[in-house]
């Protein structure tokens, strides 16, 4: 089972990473379904809020698969 404190590990920077990415990809759509833009300019500006969106969950994947500093690494039943 996936620990979600695994997820929270405000220590690493992959964390920070995760939420800055996953903050900018909301504001990017955000600006996308709001404002006026070029139909191309929409596009790159969608691009960018998915390429953000990938990066954000790669980070998000990196720490549910990396053991919590207080977290014992082996697997199993306690």
């Amino acid at each position: 089972m996936i620990r979600l404190r695994r997820l929270i590990q405000p220590r690493k920077a992959a964390f920070w990473l995760m939420l800055a990415l996953n903050g900018l990809s909301t504001a990017l759509v955000w600006i996308v379904q709001n404002r006026n833009l070029s139909p191309i300019a929409s596009v790159i500006v969608a691009v960018f809020a998915i390429g953000n969106a990938v990066l954000g969950l790669r980070f998000a994947w990196h720490l549910l698969n990396a053991p919590a500093e207080n977290e014992d690494p082996t697997p199993g039943p306690r």
